[in-house]
């Protein structure tokens, strides 16, 4: 796969086959959108490309957005290389590029840039300035400039319609299961692992405090989970806890702590990836450390029965 990220520079010589929109999460519904786009460019004998964005257009346009991602850019192009399309095209979006209406968009990027013949996209599709643009838009614009349009319905998991929206909000009330199925793989973060307080040491636990760097990347509800973690390319178990540790603090500030199951080795200053397996229990907060330590023995079973 091929990745561009600057638009003014490009021009493809080659007839594409396209889809467009943010992916943030490059789940079920989706791929069900890109396999329709490398399928019809593969039998079209054309290019198939993805056109997406970045930042997250609410980023950019709504002040102080309260909006979390499933994906740090880095991830979500590692997510849509593993689809088989041909180019993905990253527009930098800006305020300036979201005042481009609908018409120019069509006649500017996907005619003039990317040599449009088929366009296909998702079920209630919007673009252009205040995302004035719609299927029946793109119905009455396609043959002024030369391109078919397929509008791809939207997908549905056990009767639950597939969306960015709905797997976040999984994932804000710790359902990493129901998250899971939604997405069609496992949720994942990645991060820094830096200098903590040593709590979990002096427990019998220690653990590895995990920076994220991204402030928009999504961080599932409080508790603790089953994890694995990818370590310089290395899989390992462990159990993770999200929260403020209510047992010895008052703060508010989320800590992310992962305790590695058999592994002790120095991984300060490493970057890892967290993948949640499932949620355990909630956060709560203990009468004693005593307390604590017996609850986390009782955790630190359970995660390992749901990684077996």
């Amino acid at each position: 796969m091929k990745v561009f990220r600057n638009l003014a520079e490009l021009k493809f010589s080659v007839d594409n086959v396209v889809t467009t929109g943010v992916f943030d999460g490059v789940h079920l519904g989706h791929k069900h959108v890109i396999d329709s786009l490398v399928l019809s460019a593969k039998k079209s004998k054309l290019e198939s490309s993805i056109l997406t964005f970045s930042p997250h257009p609410r980023i950019v346009l709504q002040q102080n957005t309260d909006l979390k991602l499933l994906n740090e850019l880095d991830e979500k192009i590692h997510l849509l290389e593993k689809t088989g399309v041909d180019n993905l095209i990253v527009i930098p979006f800006t305020k300036e590029f979201a005042k481009l209406s609908s018409l120019d968009f069509v006649k500017e990027v996907l005619a003039n840039k990317l040599s449009t013949k088929k366009l296909i996209i998702g079920y209630d599709h919007h673009f252009g300035r205040n995302r004035e643009g719609s299927f029946e838009h793109l119905l009455e614009y396609g043959p002024l400039y030369g391109f078919d349009v397929e509008e791809i319905p939207a997908q549905n998991v056990n009767e639950i319609k597939v969306s960015s929206t709905e797997i976040r909000l999984a994932l804000e009330s710790g359902e990493v299961k129901k998250a899971e199925k939604l997405l069609g793989y496992k949720y994942f973060l990645g991060g820094k692992v830096v200098k903590g307080k040593q709590i979990g040491s002096t427990l019998g636990f220690p653990t590895a405090n995990i920076e994220i760097g991204d402030q928009y990347k999504l961080i599932p509800s409080k508790g603790v989970y089953a994890v694995e973690v990818k370590i310089d390319g290395e899989m390992h178990k462990g159990m993770l806890n999200i929260g403020v540790r209510p047992t010895f603090s008052n703060e508010n500030e989320i800590s992310i702590e992962v305790n590695l199951f058999d592994f002790n080795k120095d991984i300060y200053g490493k970057e890892l990836m967290v993948v949640f397996v499932d949620r355990v229990r909630e956060e709560k907060a203990f009468a004693s450390s005593d307390d604590l330590v017996t609850q986390l023995k009782k955790d630190s079973v359970n995660c390992i029965k749901v990684l077996r």
